[in-house]
Protein backbone atom coordinates (compact mmCIF):
# COMPACT_ATOMS: atom_id res chain seq x y z
CA UNK A 1 0.00 0.00 0.00
CA UNK A 2 1.43 3.39 -1.02
CA UNK A 3 0.70 5.92 1.68
CA UNK A 4 2.35 9.25 2.90
CA UNK A 5 4.12 9.72 6.39
CA UNK A 6 3.51 12.59 8.34
CA UNK A 7 5.04 13.62 11.66
CA UNK A 8 4.46 17.23 11.96
CA UNK A 9 1.05 18.90 13.52
CA UNK A 10 2.34 21.68 11.13
CA UNK A 11 1.79 19.80 8.07
CA UNK A 12 -1.12 21.49 6.26
CA UNK A 13 -3.43 18.63 5.38
CA UNK A 14 -3.26 18.08 8.96
CA UNK A 15 -4.31 21.75 9.94
CA UNK A 16 -7.45 21.39 6.99
CA UNK A 17 -8.78 18.97 8.97
CA UNK A 18 -8.57 20.74 12.14
CA UNK A 19 -9.54 23.73 10.06
CA UNK A 20 -13.19 21.33 9.65
CA UNK A 21 -14.35 21.64 12.80
CA UNK A 22 -15.74 24.91 12.04
CA UNK A 23 -18.84 24.67 10.30
CA UNK A 24 -18.34 27.52 7.92
CA UNK A 25 -15.23 25.54 6.77
CA UNK A 26 -17.29 22.65 5.95
CA UNK A 27 -19.85 24.15 4.28
CA UNK A 28 -17.82 26.89 2.43
CA UNK A 29 -15.18 23.19 1.23
CA UNK A 30 -18.24 21.47 0.86
CA UNK A 31 -16.29 18.94 2.78
CA UNK A 32 -17.08 16.86 6.33
CA UNK A 33 -15.13 15.40 8.97
CA UNK A 34 -15.63 11.24 9.34
CA UNK A 35 -14.07 8.95 12.10
CA UNK A 36 -13.75 5.20 12.24
CA UNK A 37 -13.94 1.74 10.61
CA UNK A 38 -18.09 1.81 10.55
CA UNK A 39 -18.59 5.39 9.56
CA UNK A 40 -15.89 5.04 6.86
CA UNK A 41 -17.33 2.05 5.52
CA UNK A 42 -20.31 2.95 5.35
CA UNK A 43 -20.28 6.36 3.89
CA UNK A 44 -17.95 4.93 1.46
CA UNK A 45 -20.93 2.31 -0.07
CA UNK A 46 -23.53 4.60 0.25
CA UNK A 47 -21.16 6.73 -2.36
CA UNK A 48 -19.83 9.18 -0.12
CA UNK A 49 -16.38 10.42 -2.12
CA UNK A 50 -13.50 10.23 0.65
CA UNK A 51 -10.51 12.55 -0.38
CA UNK A 52 -8.03 11.75 2.16
CA UNK A 53 -7.31 8.81 5.24
CA UNK A 54 -5.48 9.82 7.95
CA UNK A 55 -5.00 6.50 10.37
CA UNK A 56 -2.57 5.64 13.06
CA UNK A 57 -2.73 1.76 13.74
CA UNK A 58 -1.67 1.91 17.37
CA UNK A 59 -6.09 2.68 17.60
CA UNK A 60 -6.87 -0.10 15.22
CA UNK A 61 -9.85 -2.10 17.20
CA UNK A 62 -9.77 -5.21 14.79
CA UNK A 63 -7.86 -6.79 11.16
CA UNK A 64 -10.28 -4.87 8.99
CA UNK A 65 -8.49 -1.37 8.47
CA UNK A 66 -5.98 -2.49 6.48
CA UNK A 67 -7.64 -4.11 4.35
CA UNK A 68 -9.91 -0.90 4.37
CA UNK A 69 -6.64 1.32 3.84
CA UNK A 70 -5.77 -0.50 0.80
CA UNK A 71 -9.09 -0.47 -0.99
CA UNK A 72 -9.26 3.19 -0.71
CA UNK A 73 -5.68 3.45 -2.05
CA UNK A 74 -6.30 1.55 -5.00
CA UNK A 75 -9.44 4.50 -5.58
CA UNK A 76 -7.29 7.44 -5.63
CA UNK A 77 -7.62 8.67 -2.11
CA UNK A 78 -4.70 9.85 -0.36
CA UNK A 79 -4.17 7.93 2.52
CA UNK A 80 -1.59 9.36 5.05
CA UNK A 81 0.09 7.44 7.96
CA UNK A 82 0.06 9.77 11.27
CA UNK A 83 1.60 9.35 14.93
CA UNK A 84 -0.77 8.50 17.55
CA UNK A 85 -0.43 12.15 19.32
CA UNK A 86 -1.08 13.23 16.31
CA UNK A 87 -4.37 11.78 15.48
CA UNK A 88 -5.50 12.36 19.01
CA UNK A 89 -4.97 15.84 18.11
CA UNK A 90 -7.32 15.84 15.53
CA UNK A 91 -9.76 13.40 16.54
CA UNK A 92 -12.93 14.61 17.73
CA UNK A 93 -13.66 10.98 19.94
CA UNK A 94 -12.09 11.20 23.25
CA UNK A 95 -11.36 7.11 22.11
CA UNK A 96 -10.62 7.30 18.54
CA UNK A 97 -10.21 3.85 16.05
CA UNK A 98 -7.51 4.77 14.30
CA UNK A 99 -9.08 6.06 11.41
CA UNK A 100 -10.13 9.89 10.21
CA UNK A 101 -10.83 10.52 6.39
CA UNK A 102 -11.76 13.71 4.67
CA UNK A 103 -15.06 13.19 2.72
CA UNK A 104 -17.35 15.61 0.28
CA UNK A 105 -20.82 16.26 1.41
CA UNK A 106 -23.57 15.43 -0.49
CA UNK A 107 -26.84 18.13 -1.39
CA UNK A 108 -29.95 16.45 -0.08
CA UNK A 109 -33.23 18.04 -1.73
CA UNK A 110 -37.11 16.62 -2.02
CA UNK A 111 -36.22 15.50 -5.06
CA UNK A 112 -34.02 12.58 -3.08
CA UNK A 113 -36.82 11.55 -1.11
CA UNK A 114 -38.96 8.49 -2.70
CA UNK A 115 -42.29 8.47 -2.89
CA UNK A 116 -43.46 4.72 -1.74
CA UNK A 117 -47.14 3.49 -1.52
CA UNK A 118 -47.83 3.88 2.06
CA UNK A 119 -44.84 5.55 2.84
CA UNK A 120 -43.62 6.52 6.42
CA UNK A 121 -41.64 10.04 6.42
CA UNK A 122 -40.15 11.86 9.03
CA UNK A 123 -40.00 15.45 9.37
CA UNK A 124 -38.22 17.53 11.80
CA UNK A 125 -37.96 21.35 12.36
CA UNK A 126 -35.08 23.20 14.55
CA UNK A 127 -33.23 20.24 15.75
CA UNK A 128 -30.41 21.95 17.80
CA UNK A 129 -28.01 19.38 18.97
CA UNK A 130 -25.82 17.43 16.78
CA UNK A 131 -26.65 14.41 19.32
CA UNK A 132 -30.00 14.37 18.89
CA UNK A 133 -30.42 14.75 15.47
CA UNK A 134 -27.60 12.11 15.02
CA UNK A 135 -29.65 9.44 17.33
CA UNK A 136 -32.84 10.47 14.97
CA UNK A 137 -31.03 9.15 12.18
CA UNK A 138 -30.06 5.82 13.80
CA UNK A 139 -33.45 5.60 14.53
CA UNK A 140 -34.96 6.93 11.66
CA UNK A 141 -32.90 3.98 9.88
CA UNK A 142 -33.85 1.15 12.18
CA UNK A 143 -37.68 1.76 11.81
CA UNK A 144 -37.55 1.54 8.80
CA UNK A 145 -38.14 5.24 7.27
CA UNK A 146 -38.34 6.18 3.86
CA UNK A 147 -36.65 10.00 3.93
CA UNK A 148 -36.06 12.37 6.78
CA UNK A 149 -36.59 15.71 5.80
CA UNK A 150 -34.43 18.78 7.89
CA UNK A 151 -36.11 22.08 8.16
CA UNK A 152 -34.90 24.83 9.29
CA UNK A 153 -31.97 23.64 10.34
CA UNK A 154 -29.92 24.76 13.40
CA UNK A 155 -27.03 22.19 12.79
CA UNK A 156 -25.47 20.59 9.81
CA UNK A 157 -25.98 17.08 8.86
CA UNK A 158 -22.50 17.03 8.28
CA UNK A 159 -21.04 18.01 11.65
CA UNK A 160 -19.01 15.14 12.93
CA UNK A 161 -20.87 14.58 16.23
CA UNK A 162 -24.26 14.06 14.37
CA UNK A 163 -22.03 11.57 11.72
CA UNK A 164 -21.09 9.60 14.79
CA UNK A 165 -24.17 9.99 16.82
CA UNK A 166 -25.76 8.16 13.75
CA UNK A 167 -23.70 5.54 14.02
CA UNK A 168 -23.42 6.00 9.81
CA UNK A 169 -27.31 6.20 9.33
CA UNK A 170 -26.57 9.20 7.79
CA UNK A 171 -26.06 7.84 4.82
CA UNK A 172 -28.34 5.06 4.14
CA UNK A 173 -31.64 6.98 4.84
CA UNK A 174 -32.47 9.25 2.35
CA UNK A 175 -32.26 12.70 3.36
CA UNK A 176 -33.54 16.30 2.24
CA UNK A 177 -32.97 19.70 3.62
CA UNK A 178 -35.98 22.16 2.75
CA UNK A 179 -37.64 24.97 4.66
CA UNK A 180 -40.58 24.38 6.41
CA UNK A 181 -42.88 25.80 3.39
CA UNK A 182 -41.35 23.66 1.13
CA UNK A 183 -41.31 20.13 2.99
CA UNK A 184 -45.34 21.30 3.82
CA UNK A 185 -45.89 21.92 0.55
CA UNK A 186 -44.43 18.81 -0.78
CA UNK A 187 -46.31 15.85 2.26
CA UNK A 188 -49.82 18.16 0.53
CA UNK A 189 -49.15 17.68 -2.68
CA UNK A 190 -48.01 13.83 -2.66
CA UNK A 191 -51.23 13.53 -0.56
CA UNK A 192 -48.87 12.11 2.68
CA UNK A 193 -50.80 12.73 6.23
CA UNK A 194 -48.85 15.12 8.70
CA UNK A 195 -48.72 13.97 12.65
CA UNK A 196 -47.67 17.13 15.00
CA UNK A 197 -46.49 15.96 18.26
CA UNK A 198 -47.46 17.80 20.60
CA UNK A 199 -48.32 17.83 24.70
CA UNK A 200 -51.25 20.20 23.74
CA UNK A 201 -53.99 17.74 21.99
CA UNK A 202 -56.00 14.59 23.61
CA UNK A 203 -54.58 12.15 21.24
CA UNK A 204 -52.59 9.82 22.73
CA UNK A 205 -49.89 8.80 19.74
CA UNK A 206 -50.84 4.70 20.00
CA UNK A 207 -54.38 5.60 19.08
CA UNK A 208 -53.20 7.50 15.71
CA UNK A 209 -53.35 5.44 12.62
CA UNK A 210 -50.01 5.13 11.03
CA UNK A 211 -50.45 2.78 8.39
CA UNK A 212 -51.20 4.90 5.58
CA UNK A 213 -48.47 7.70 3.55
CA UNK A 214 -47.65 9.62 6.71
CA UNK A 215 -45.04 12.14 7.96
CA UNK A 216 -44.06 12.33 11.64
CA UNK A 217 -43.29 16.07 12.36
CA UNK A 218 -41.14 16.42 15.31
CA UNK A 219 -40.02 20.25 16.36
CA UNK A 220 -37.81 22.00 19.48
CA UNK A 221 -37.67 20.65 23.20
CA UNK A 222 -37.94 23.81 24.29
CA UNK A 223 -40.56 25.71 22.18
CA UNK A 224 -42.06 22.48 19.90
CA UNK A 225 -43.83 22.95 16.32
CA UNK A 226 -44.12 26.49 14.43
CA UNK A 227 -47.48 27.74 14.02
CA UNK A 228 -47.09 26.31 10.33
CA UNK A 229 -47.00 22.45 11.48
CA UNK A 230 -49.58 22.78 14.63
CA UNK A 231 -52.26 24.81 12.64
CA UNK A 232 -52.20 22.88 9.00
CA UNK A 233 -50.76 19.57 10.42
CA UNK A 234 -53.53 16.80 9.78
CA UNK A 235 -53.72 15.30 13.23
CA UNK A 236 -51.52 16.42 16.50
CA UNK A 237 -50.82 13.57 19.01
CA UNK A 238 -49.00 13.63 22.14
CA UNK A 239 -47.09 11.39 24.22
CA UNK A 240 -48.41 10.37 27.44
CA UNK A 241 -46.32 11.85 30.79
CA UNK A 242 -47.00 10.42 33.95
CA UNK A 243 -44.38 12.13 36.03
CA UNK A 244 -44.02 15.65 36.62
CA UNK A 245 -41.66 16.51 33.92
CA UNK A 246 -44.25 17.67 30.83
CA UNK A 247 -41.81 16.67 27.50
CA UNK A 248 -39.39 13.80 26.59
CA UNK A 249 -35.70 14.78 24.49
CA UNK A 250 -36.57 14.67 20.99
CA UNK A 251 -34.46 12.40 19.72
CA UNK A 252 -36.46 9.78 22.59
CA UNK A 253 -40.05 11.01 21.55
CA UNK A 254 -39.08 10.65 17.94
CA UNK A 255 -37.82 7.09 18.43
CA UNK A 256 -41.30 6.43 20.29
CA UNK A 257 -43.06 7.51 17.38
CA UNK A 258 -41.30 5.31 14.71
CA UNK A 259 -41.79 2.61 16.47
CA UNK A 260 -45.35 2.86 16.84
CA UNK A 261 -45.35 3.24 13.37
CA UNK A 262 -43.31 0.10 12.45
CA UNK A 263 -45.46 -1.84 15.30
CA UNK A 264 -48.37 -0.86 13.17
CA UNK A 265 -47.25 -1.91 9.94
CA UNK A 266 -46.17 -5.18 11.26
CA UNK A 267 -42.80 -4.24 10.93
CA UNK A 268 -42.36 -4.07 7.21
CA UNK A 269 -40.72 -1.57 4.67
CA UNK A 270 -43.20 0.41 2.63
CA UNK A 271 -43.52 -0.89 -0.74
Amino acid sequence: MQFVEITSSRNEAVKHVVKLRDRRHREKERLTVLEGYRELTRAREYGMRLTECFFAPEFFLGENEFPLLETLASEGVKVCRIPAFLLQKIAYRERPEGLIAVAEMKQHTLDDIPLRKNGLYLVAEAVEKPGNLGSMLRSADAAGVDGFILCNKCTDLYNPNVIRASTGALFSVPLAEASNEEAFDWLKRNRIRTLAATPHTDCIYTDADMTQAVAIVVGTEQTGLTELWMKHSDLPVRIPMLGKIDSLNVATATTLLLFEAARQRKWKRSE
